[in-house]
């Protein structure tokens, strides 16, 4: 459990090896979940496969977006690739679209709340990362029960092993 802010805030990762359905239902559930905390979401509007026909709208809404993003920023702001790193202002019903549209499918889709993470979707809908409080997590499981997913394809991540040196290098040596 991490504090984020005032708000203590359980890590969960996506389990490997679901359908495509059930990835694109968990994000977009967690990410409806998020939404009332999130405070700044970015995402790129780029995929390592062939996106669906029913998203290719969106990543069109997207490309909309980053171009009014850039022409907003003025002359100087300039970016190498505009598919890159699009702001949403999930407040916006239309911009908040496009990102549940894209999350599932996505290189990199993140959110922030109090300048901090709370979810990190990236390769292309293999891998979801969500910090949520215990309210969101009953109600994201409970949503993900409700169309027949198992609320248990979120799971806390595994520990990460300690960090072991195996040799010292020493200034002289070869």
């Amino acid at each position: 459990m991490s504090d984020q802010g005032d708000v203590p805030r359980r890590a969960l990762h996506l389990t490997a090896g679901l359908d495509q359905a059930q990835v694109v239902h968990a994000h977009r559930q967690a990410l409806l979940v998020l939404r009332p905390s999130i405070d700044d979401a970015d995402f790129d509007a780029i995929s390592d496969r062939p996106w669906p026909l029913d998203v290719v709208p969106f990543v069109d809404r997207a490309l909309i977006m980053s171009r009014n993003e850039l022409e907003a920023a003025g002359p100087r702001a300039r970016k190498k690739d505009f598919r890159l790193g699009i702001g949403a202002d999930v407040r916006d019903d239309a911009q908040f679209e496009v990102l549940l549209a894209l999350a599932p499918f996505t290189i990199s889709a993140s959110g922030f709340a109090g300048g901090r993470f709370v979810f990190d979707a990236n390769d292309t809908g293999t891998s979801m990362w969500i910090a949520v409080t215990e309210e969101q997590e009953t109600e994201l499981r409970s949503r993900l029960e409700a169309l027949g997913i198992s609320p248990d394809i979120f799971t806390e991540p595994a520990p990460r092993a300690p960090r072991t040196r195996r040799f010292r290098w020493r200034r002289g040596r070869v």
